[in-house]
């Protein structure tokens, strides 16, 4: 039996709370069983060089381990970002630009600060999720404060990992089960079906077509069960 009594197609409990860091533009804490993270957005009023002029926005992420997320100190990264943190933030900031055309939202930069309180893993997933809810929330606001004219069409956006652990298929994998998978992927969702990232990685043994179909399929039911956390926002 897994951690939480969950079977191979079950997410890790997963709860929302909005607002946790007051001074942030938005902010959303999401917790995926026992890992943790806080996704805080700030909006500036300027775009990257090379959107000057352009007329269109721009949403980017950053991502950040705190030293106490893991079970041994995790050093700060106060010489630059490893390999790793820039890997996972250009996936963050990639998935969170397919949630709207970003000619609507003005010549306006949306920064996303993924920051892990906990980490037992799926961080990054975790931080596409929680990160997707903190941007819609922002630009909310840009239309309350009137600095956006209108509300602009917003497609939801989710990730959720998926792997392969002695022979079986399992949904949302835990630092004890990743750290022992024969496979590992993340896989990025819109509520309209369509993929917007998949990584899966061979760590054990190569995976065959139907293993990748069986974490797709988990995947993609995952997913639709986070969705809901955007329906309880509607209400």
């Amino acid at each position: 039996m897994r951690k939480h009594n969950r079977a191979a197609e079950s997410l890790r409990p997963v709860s929302i709370e909005k607002g946790i860091q007051f001074q942030a533009y938005a902010s959303v804490l999401i917790r995926m069983g026992n890992t943790h993270v806080i996704c805080g957005v700030s909006v500036e009023d300027k775009v990257p060089p090379f959107l000057k002029d352009s007329g269109q926005g721009w949403i980017t992420a950053e991502y950040g381990m705190l030293p106490c997320a893991t079970d041994s100190r995790y050093r700060r990264e106060t010489h630059g970002n490893s390999g790793r943190t820039m890997e996972i933030q250009r996936l963050i900031g990639r998935s969170l630009r397919m949630m709207v055309d970003l000619k609507t939202i003005g010549e306006r930069t949306l920064r996303v600060d993924c920051d892990v309180l906990n980490a037992d893993g799926g961080t990054r997933t975790a931080s596409i999720t929680g990160g997707a809810l903190a941007v819609r929330d922002a630009l909310r606001k840009l239309v309350a404060e009137g600095r956006l004219e209108k509300m602009v069409e917003i497609k939801p956006v989710a990730a959720i990992s998926a792997g392969i652990k002695d022979g079986t298929a399992l949904l949302d994998l835990d630092y004890s089960e990743d750290s022992s998978a024969e496979t590992d992927a993340n896989f990025v969702m819109s509520e309209d079906g369509r993929w917007i990232e998949i990584q899966a990685t061979a760590e054990g043994k190569p995976f065959s077509d139907e293993g990748f179909r069986q974490m797709k399929i988990l995947a993609g039911k995952g997913i639709e069960e986070l969705f809901e956390l955007w329906r309880e926002g509607e209400e």
